[in-house]
């Protein structure tokens, strides 16, 4: 049994006043396309952010955006890596600290998102330099977490997707959960990514019908996630994939996906050769697995998935 303390409860940001409101919802130009964001907004029938809406530390911890028929996001592909509808990360470590600066208890509810959300805190993907130098010593799972923002919720939403992964969690972000939502558009890769040494999330009474390049869910070292009560049209593609990346970057991947829960969903459009859920699905064959070698733990000294304790049923089929 877990015997863990229940998390602290966060204080509800206070609402944006006036001023702050009209400078969040400015039209995006050359410069400003940037809106942060540390106070609850709540948006009216027609209202749009075409910023960026950042939420970065523990500035934004207890914010809650209601979409009152408001939507957020530019609605169109973008160019660049910091091409996001909703980014929420945390701040690095100050001089001389190692404690980084995270937002935790954030609520999007019942938005139109118009583009992608990323969500991370020591890396915005397993690459970074400092997840590759903090996983070449144990106890990276945990720096990670305690790096990563925790207990954001998307919740009734609609995520639409123009090419890029709509829902991507950074390494160490838990607590996650996105429920009661509907995921479409296009993704030249997955709809939902739970990168590495992340875990706790829920994935919950959701429609995916998007078209992706892979999967719709990857489980990437990801653990006791629970991903429940939703329905994948799949479009030939497969449903959810748990496995563990190797080696990419130089980062050592050390958490398995494991003891994770994928039951009570509805898969529809399956392909001849992609099933709807594989566990440890990728066991090495990977180009990058040798890149992290010389390392006597994780993926540096077994390159396969190692998955254990998954509950893959039941599903259903269509």
């Amino acid at each position: 049994m877990d015997a863990s303390p229940p998390p602290a409860l966060v204080r509800p940001a206070p609402e944006c006043d006036a001023a702050t409101r009209a400078r969040i919802l400015a039209p995006r130009r050359p410069g400003d396309d940037v809106a942060s964001l540390t106070c609850s907004l709540r948006l009216a029938p027609g209202e749009r952010v075409t910023k960026r809406l950042l939420l970065e530390g523990s500035a934004a911890s207890g914010v809650t955006v209601a979409c009152d028929g408001g939507a957020i996001g530019p609605g169109e592909a973008g160019t660049g890596l910091l091409d996001f509808a909703v980014e929420i990360r945390s701040r690095p470590p100050a001089p001389g600290s190692s404690r980084w600066d995270r937002p935790e208890g954030i609520t999007l509810r019942g938005c139109a998102i118009l583009g992608h959300v990323r969500i991370w805190g020591m890396g915005m993907n397993g690459q970074g330099e400092r997840m590759r130098d903090s996983s070449h010593s144990l106890g990276h799972t945990e720096r990670a977490q305690a790096a990563a923002p925790t207990r954001v919720s998307i919740l009734d939403a609609t995520i639409t997707a123009f090419g890029r992964i709509p829902v991507y969690l950074g390494p160490g972000v838990t607590g996650f959960t996105l429920r009661g939502s509907t995921i479409t558009g296009t993704s030249s890769a997955t709809a939902v990514y739970l990168d590495a040494e992340s875990a706790d999330n829920v994935i919950a009474d959701n429609t995916f019908d998007i078209r992706t390049g892979r999967e719709i869910i990857a489980v990437d070292g990801s653990a006791r996630n629970r991903i429940t009560g939703n329905r994948f049209a799949l479009h030939g593609e497969g449903g959810v994939r748990l496995y563990r990346n190797c080696g990419e970057g130089g980062t050592v991947r050390h958490q398995t996906p494991s003891d994770n829960v994928v039951t009570g969903n509805t898969f529809s459009g399956a392909g001849f050769f992609a099933a709807p859920i594989v566990v440890n699905s990728r066991n090495g064959w990977d180009i990058h697995c040798g890149a992290d070698s010389g390392y006597p733990f994780g993926s540096s000294l077994d390159n396969r998935d190692n998955g254990t304790g998954n509950v893959v049923e039941p599903n259903r089929t269509e």
